[in-house]
């Protein structure tokens, strides 16, 4: 059993840290940084200031340079409230140590941060044994930086080789671990595949995309379902599938965990049998954010996630959610009805051209435009049971 530091224990005052690399501006930094502000925040810890450093590649030792993390030793002298240092990328465990030697506060990165949140929100036994072992998969190269004691649980006669340290004795227990995390999580993945199994012959459709972009909330509003939504990332990590019938036309509809930019990969690894919905279904949804100022880079994301998955050639409707609020930031009061009218007419325009005709504009907090895309995904399912099971399509319709 891992004697792991807890990250949060109440509401803890952060410093965030973040480089500039050459193909890097400073705008995209801080929009990485406000979204690390937004992950501390649904952690429980509340940012006091952030650092930024421009240099061709992170410091073998420290990250930063010699001078950047004085300057932050400084601040946080100078502050005496500062709980934890986060970096907006991944540390070694010798970075950890050193600069924890000479910050003397807790200092983590970014993947471990997402990795607190997921562990935090996990309900299910197949959440829950995703996130272990993504934790430890983690921990494993950082044991010396990170890790003051692990207990002996291998132990007795025989179990510990010649000359074996300590560290060697940690990684050994660290790596049984991960085996027998891997074998529990199979037998989970295949008493889940039995249920989907057992599902029958209906057209699947999941709903994908960035995270707190409404997955969720358009979940419950298509389902009439109460599924947990709220305005923090990571809100869903298990995913909820409910049967919908629309029009005499049944299938299920999923919701799933949400994607995020620089994702840890040992994440997406154990997380990818919570993506078999995705990789199963027949239709997929992907919400967008549109009011959010990235949300380009977003659609990127989620693209290379699914590309990644090999499904990115599945059909898809694009569904840009928040309407109303992209409206209310873009607007102002005074502007010219017909100008605001041509405005939205030019962007769904050009997202009609670049999804050939398969995106809607929604709210669904203010549930505009939600017949149109009940009438849109039931058209989509329909043409899908007219291609996978014809014999079926007559009886629905």
């Amino acid at each position: 059993m891992i004697e792991k530091k807890q990250l949060f224990t109440k509401e803890e005052n952060c410093i965030l840290v973040g480089l500039i690399y050459k193909e890097q501006t400073e705008i995209q930094v801080n929009e990485y940084l406000d979204e690390l502000t937004f992950l501390a925040e649904t952690a429980g810890a509340q940012t006091i200031k952030r650092f930024t450093q421009k240099l061709p590649h992170p410091d073998s030792k420290t990250f930063v340079g010699k001078g950047k993390l004085e300057e932050i030793k400084q601040f946080i002298l100078l502050k005496g409230n500062i709980h934890i240092v986060i970096f907006d990328d991944e540390l070694t465990g010798s970075q950890i140590q050193n600069i924890e030697k000479e910050l003397n506060v807790k200092t983590i990165d970014r993947s471990d941060l997402i990795l607190d949140i997921f562990a935090s929100r996990a309900k299910t036994a197949q959440a829950k044994t995703q996130v272990e072992l993504a934790q430890y998969q983690y921990i494993l190269p950082r044991l010396k930086g990170m890790w003051k004691h692990l207990e002996r649980q291998g132990g007795g006669v025989g179990t510990r080789g010649p000359g074996e340290t300590e560290i060697e004795t940690d990684r050994r227990i660290v790596k049984d671990k991960i085996g027998l995390l891997r074998k529990r999580l199979a037998e989970i993945d295949k008493q889940s595949f039995t249920q989907r199994k057992d599902r029958g012959e209906f057209i699947r459709v999941a709903l994908v995309g960035y995270t707190n972009v409404g997955k969720s909330t358009l979940m419950n509003l298509l389902s009439k379902s109460e599924v947990f939504a709220e305005n923090k990332l990571f809100a869903t990590l298990d995913t909820t599938t409910r049967k919908v019938v629309f029009e005499q036309t049944p299938f299920l509809l999923s919701d799933t965990v949400g994607f995020i930019r620089k994702l840890p990969h040992h994440l997406v690894e154990s997380f990818k049998s919570t993506l078999d919905e995705v990789r199963e279904a027949d239709v997929l949804l992907h919400v967008v954010d549109i009011s959010h100022p990235q949300y380009e880079e977003q659609i990127t994301v989620v693209n290379k996630t699914l590309a990644e998955l090999k499904i990115e050639e599945k059909p898809t409707i694009t569904i840009f959610n928040k309407m109303d609020k992209y409206e209310a930031e873009a607007f102002d009061q005074w502007l010219e009805a017909d100008v605001k009218k041509e405005i939205l007419n030019d962007l769904k325009q050009r997202w009609q051209t670049e999804t050939k005709g398969n995106c809607v504009f929604v709210s669904a907090i203010e549930k505009t435009n939600i017949d149109l895309l009940r009438q849109t995904i039931l058209n989509a399912v329909r043409d899908t049971y007219r291609i996978r099971y014809p014999y079926k399509a007559e009886f629905f319709y």
